[in-house]
């Protein structure tokens, strides 16, 4: 299934890249997460009180997305990985997933320092090396949301160093997520709301 037939809106409301057909893995061999992901999106609005409030350990997004996710049976998901080489043991620990259902990792970038799309990606890419997902996630937002930032008077807070779709794809491109089939998804102003 190639990305221009996802539902008109995510394509109208949403910048969507993906590498190693993983939206063709996505809707055919997981569709119930499928379903779960385009439905979440398809709710999503891009709330100015979510902007307009300062910082803190999560956004008002990551919160609702948590949440709503939560309902579908999402929820976050630390992997004990490790290393075995002749009965010597050494711990190769993952990042927390923020949120994961049967084999799919979804993780939000909302307005955090551009190496953690690093982290997420070679996350991702140990995860698939060791058969524990089968598809990696991106939610982030598009350059554009930075004009609505500025005109808030935010614009500081969301600087070019923080993450943001023209930080992430340089790296996709250059091989960042290695093997494992990605799909991104950047929120466009479209889904913005002045109004809440």
């Amino acid at each position: 299934m190639p990305i221009h037939e996802l539902p008109k809106f995510i394509l109208e409301n949403y910048e969507v890249q993906e590498w190693r057909h993983a939206v063709a893995i996505l809707k055919n061999d997981f569709p119930n997460e499928y379903a779960d992901v385009i439905e979440v999106l398809t709710s999503l609005r891009l709330r100015k009180s979510w902007i307009e409030v300062g910082g803190g350990n999560k956004s008002k997004l990551a919160i609702w997305l948590d949440a709503e996710l939560g309902k579908k049976g999402w929820s976050p998901k630390n992997f004990d990985t490790k290393i075995s080489v002749d009965g010597a043991v050494v711990e190769s620990p993952t990042h927390e997933i923020d949120c994961f259902k049967n084999r799919i990792a979804l993780e939000l970038e909302w307005n955090n320092k551009d190496p953690f799309y690093d982290r997420d990606l070679n996350n991702f890419r140990l995860l698939f090396d060791l058969r524990a997902i089968s598809v990696g996630i991106i939610l982030t937002r598009c350059d554009e949301l930075q004009a609505i930032f500025n005109q808030l008077g935010r614009g500081s807070s969301y600087g070019n160093s923080t993450t943001h779709m023209g930080k992430l794809l340089p790296r996709i491109q250059g091989g960042g997520g290695a093997g494992c089939p990605l799909l991104v998804f950047g929120i466009k102003s479209s889904l913005y709301d002045p109004n809440c």
